[in-house]
């Protein structure tokens, strides 16, 4: 059985104006997920700024999340790291806290190996009893787990049971449901390829839209799998010119800036980020007009 099967958000972190967590506001976005049809929350991950919280922020989130979700849909905690002995720190304490999956991010600035690739995964995954879902982004690693690895990880670690694919290398996707016949839960990276990667056998998106879009996130996941696939796909393509804008700048700056533009009061960004360019964020705004959401 999969995590999950639909559409997971990659849930922000909303900050006050002092950068600390705002988590009156996190309990509100996450009351709002569950209420507007999200199937996963994933916590701490690339668009929760993870990477700019100390461990005790980064456990405390995951930890918060869990208790304000109660086992309503499955929380998936981001405990990668770049370093191992960090990532099975932080993947030990999310399964304490209550995570019901992982999602590890490759080691990113090391450029591991194919071999180190699987020697990194495999001591986080002796560690934990929960799931683990790979994420393969080189776009901001500088790595690649290439099909085979992912394949060999998801045939023989019992618990690591599928990938979120963010490289847009639709070969090398089908070659990795090639080699393992379709035996690994495929979850898509990116928002524009929800419905291509569905259709090589995927169980669903973890996604930024969701954080604006929800239900329409859901809705596309949820068309195919009934059937109709058409459907989907005109809600794939509907989105295209918002999910553009959303990815104009560097995630998660769009992003925050559309919750904000919402009203969600998600708060600034963490230095290095910056606020959004004005010439952007009025792009992302028309955006948001035109799809129904501002």
């Amino acid at each position: 059985m999969a995590i999950y099967e639909g559409a997971g958000v990659a849930l922000i972190t909303p900050f006050k104006e002092n950068r600390d967590v705002n988590y009156e506001k996190l309990e509100e976005l996450v009351e709002e997920q569950i209420a507007l049809g999200t199937d996963s929350i994933i916590a701490c991950g690339t668009t929760g700024e993870a990477s700019t919280m100390t461990h005790e922020e980064h456990l405390d989130v995951i930890k918060f999340v869990c208790q304000v979700t109660k086992k309503r849909i499955p929380v998936i905690a981001g405990t990668g790291s770049n370093c191992t002995e960090t990532a099975v720190y932080l993947s030990e304490e999310a399964e304490k806290h209550g995570a019901d999956g992982l999602l590890l991010v490759s080691p990113y600035y090391n450029k591991a190996t194919q071999n180190g690739l699987k020697a990194h995964f495999k001591a986080v995954a002796d560690k934990v009893r929960i799931p683990i879902l790979l994420y393969n982004i080189p776009a901001r690693t500088g790595v690649t787990i290439a099909a085979e690895t992912i394949a060999d990880l998801c045939l023989h670690v019992p618990n690591i049971v599928g990938v979120k694919e963010a490289s847009g290398n639709f070969s090398a996707i089908a070659d990795l449901m090639n080699l393992t016949d379709g035996r690994v839960d495929l979850y898509s990276g990116n928002d524009d390829q929800i419905v291509p990667m569905l259709s090589l056998g995927g169980k669903g998106v973890i996604s930024v839209l969701s954080n604006i879009a929800p239900s329409q996130t859901h809705e596309i996941c949820e068309s195919y799998f009934k059937g109709d696939v058409k459907r989907s796909a005109a809600l794939q393509l509907a989105a295209i010119p918002l999910i553009n804008a959303l990815f104009c700048e560097v995630n998660p700056i769009p992003v925050k800036a559309a919750l904000n533009l919402m009203g969600k009061a998600a708060g600034p960004m963490r230095l290095p980020l910056t606020e959004m360019e004005p010439k952007n964020q009025e792009r992302l705004r028309q955006a948001m007009k035109e799809y129904g959401i501002l």
